[in-house]
């Protein structure tokens, strides 16, 4: 899906003390760092909910840091898009949804 788009994989699963992103791309010059929600049914919520106000909070914070230390002359252009993935019970994909832009950067 993603590399449909035009993106290039950089990293997944980056750790620093201010959280986790769960995939970094790179399509042209601008960086995205990607969330991944994974949600069985709906009894939860969707998985585009689970991303709330602290979350959100928390990727700015995270993605900040990722650039800050992989671009420390001149940072990227960088966004924050989240990938929605709602599973049936038996586990097969029922919908897949990618948000460009989903957490406003500033």
């Amino acid at each position: 899906m993603l590399e449909a788009a035009g993106m290039t994989w950089v990293a997944s699963n980056w750790r620093c003390a201010a959280g986790e992103l769960d995939l970094i791309m790179q399509q042209g010059e601008m960086m995205v760092c990607v969330e991944v929600k994974v949600r069985t049914g709906s009894s939860r919520g969707t998985a585009e909910e689970a991303v709330t106000p602290s979350k959100a909070a928390k990727l700015l914070e995270t993605s900040a840091w990722f650039m800050a230390e992989h671009f420390p002359v001149a940072e990227p252009v960088w966004r924050i898009d989240l990938v929605a993935i709602t599973l049936d019970h038996s586990g097969k994909v029922v919908r897949r949804t990618h948000i460009e832009n989903a957490i406003v950067t500033g």
